[in-house]
């Protein structure tokens, strides 16, 4: 089929999709099964190519900063909604970015992409660089052990055309940057100080590994974490050493703004500005659940997302106490939480409300960890609506933490209806 009637069929599905307020990756899957080789023909020619993101965690706000640091350079980017990593979600931002010949107004395409589907993505779309952000121990009932993500990522990363951007502070990206540095791949890698190591409680929670050999990247990294406090990061450049701003406190995001800026030096090279960088920075906001703060009937809820234990930890981490109202929400996008028996809570010496399917397992580890609670309540909107009323004493927001399907959820109840998923 053509372009013209296969992209104008969808959308119209996609115009359908979010009349009932959301997005949805249904109409990238229509446009893929009527086009399949959609990404390859309306992004494949771009002047300044191709990006993928992939990774553990972190990929999103790393995708986004990247994006945002090449905009602030005068490229048009191309990318997709947070969360729409897989296939049908990227031939839905094209859905909606694309005009009805196929035609996408952009320099560079810079996708996130699901470490699963990046070999069958790159077949699809040829990228130019992969950047990795991490691999630490995920999604066991999608990925199994973490050395089939490792395998994931070395197929993928050797299906770049010109090479890959790895964060060196994790073990196991160092061990692939070095097995890909002696062929015909640039590796460019981003670095983390002792000093900022220092001041991150549990590390960088990598997946734990053994390799036959161990192999050591000798590159000189381009960017490097030098220091963080709070959500404010100093990153050494070519140029020298530059403050940018963070979505939210932590080490994690410290290195997502790495890789970003790394990223962009591998595209850039000399034309790297680095007050253009520091502005980007300024200018953009948090990732959708991601350090993300809304409101609802007068209450700011600050969502974190945790998605696995890393995740998780990393955020809790960075919190500091006494938080004065707690809510923990999370339903079957998790469909085992046993893992949260090894989370530090930290900071959490109380949860005012549980809601989600997934409630009663929340509530045996408060009760194993004598951390006192308040209601259970499973119906999301029920609780969301308990969450309001309940009294503050200070001007801090709600601690909401949250799944992905519950984060979706919560932002639609409280009236935010440009969901992941829409452009």
């Amino acid at each position: 089929m053509g372009l013209l009637p296969a992209i104008l069929v969808a959308k119209v599905l996609r115009f359908l999709t979010r009349l009932r307020g959301g997005g949805s990756a249904y109409p990238g899957w229509v446009l893929l099964r009527m086009v399949p080789d959609v990404l390859s023909r309306t992004l494949g020619s771009l002047p300044a190519g191709v990006i993928f993101v992939t990774g553990s965690n972190g990929k999103s706000t790393t995708t986004t900063m990247l994006a945002g640091v090449l905009r602030a350079h005068g490229l048009n980017v191309f990318t997709n909604p947070a969360g729409g990593n897989l296939p049908q979600g990227l031939a839905s931002a094209v859905v909606g970015q694309a005009n009805l010949l196929g035609k996408v107004s952009a320099d560079i395409a810079v996708l996130e992409v699901d470490e699963a589907y990046g070999p069958m993505t790159a077949k699809l779309l040829g990228p130019d660089w992969v950047v990795m952000t991490n691999l630490q121990v995920d999604q066991l009932n999608r990925f199994g052990e973490p050395e089939n993500v490792l395998d994931m990522m070395r197929t993928l990363a050797s299906q770049a055309t010109t090479g890959v951007v790895i964060n060196q502070g994790d073990p196991n990206l160092e061990q692939l940057g070095a097995e890909l540095a002696g062929g015909s791949h640039q590796v460019v890698s981003v670095a983390v100080s002792p000093q900022a190591l220092e001041k991150q409680a549990h590390g960088l929670v990598s997946a734990q590994l053994f390799f036959d050999e161990v192999r050591t990247l000798d590159v000189q990294p381009v960017v490097t974490v030098v220091d963080f406090e709070s959500s404010m990061a100093t990153l050494a450049l070519p140029s020298g050493l530059v403050s940018v701003e963070l979505p939210a406190a932590g080490l994690h995001y410290a290195i997502d703004a790495a890789i970003a800026v790394g990223a962009a030096q591998a595209v850039l090279g000399d034309r790297l500005d680095a007050h253009s960088v520091v502005e980007s920075f300024r200018d953009q906001a948090p990732v959708y659940g991601r350090g993300e703060t809304i409101r609802f009937r007068g209450r700011e809820l600050a969502l974190t997302m945790m998605k696995n234990l890393p995740s998780l930890q990393v955020n809790l981490s960075a919190m500091t106490g006494p938080l004065e109202r707690v809510w923990i929400s999370v339903d079957e996008g998790t469909p085992d939480p046993s893992w949260i028996f090894d989370v530090d809570l930290g900071p959490i010496d109380h949860v005012d409300v549980i809601s989600g399917t997934k409630a009663w397992q929340w509530v045996l580890l408060l009760e194993h960890r004598c951390i006192p609670y308040g209601s259970v309540i499973e119906d999301t909107q029920q609780a969301l609506l308990e969450v309001v009323k309940i009294e503050h004493t200070t001007n801090q927001p709600v601690h909401a933490i949250v799944n992905y399907e519950q984060m979706m959820l919560i932002r639609r109840l409280a009236g935010y209806k440009e969901l992941e998923g829409t452009s």
